[in-house]
């Protein structure tokens, strides 16, 4: 089992950075991929960006060059760096880590945390 804790969403006016970490703890050593998602009221759930366990970064079209995804394999944590936040970047952020094959081990999933950016 592996449990997932957010932090660092908050209150940023356009144009600010904000980062985002995300804490696993249990049976990390089952961690593979991790992803950070988020969704906005009465929008679908988006996957932002990824991160595989060997550094290899996937970035939704709508955050490449402004969003940085990283992780700390030693210390368990993701990152989501975000620069130059825009309005539409305001949702609820989530951890995801995969545990290998989703029918042996459901995927692990963060609580959320809020991002405002006020314009």
């Amino acid at each position: 089992q592996v449990q997932l804790v957010e932090s660092g969403g908050g209150l940023v006016q356009a144009g600010g950075s904000l980062r985002l970490s995300c804490v696993a703890s249990g049976s990390t050593l089952t961690i593979n991929v991790m992803a950070w998602y988020r969704q906005a009221p009465g929008k679908q759930r988006e996957r932002v960006a990824t991160i595989g366990s060997g550094g290899h970064t996937n970035y939704a079209d709508s955050v490449k060059g402004r969003f940085t995804i990283s992780r700390d394999n030693h210390a368990n944590t993701l990152y989501l760096q975000m620069n130059s936040l825009k309005p539409e970047d305001t949702a609820v952020y989530y951890c995801y880590a995969n545990l290998g094959d989703p029918l042996v081990r459901p995927p692990s999933w963060g609580q959320g945390t809020q991002v405002t950016v006020s314009s």
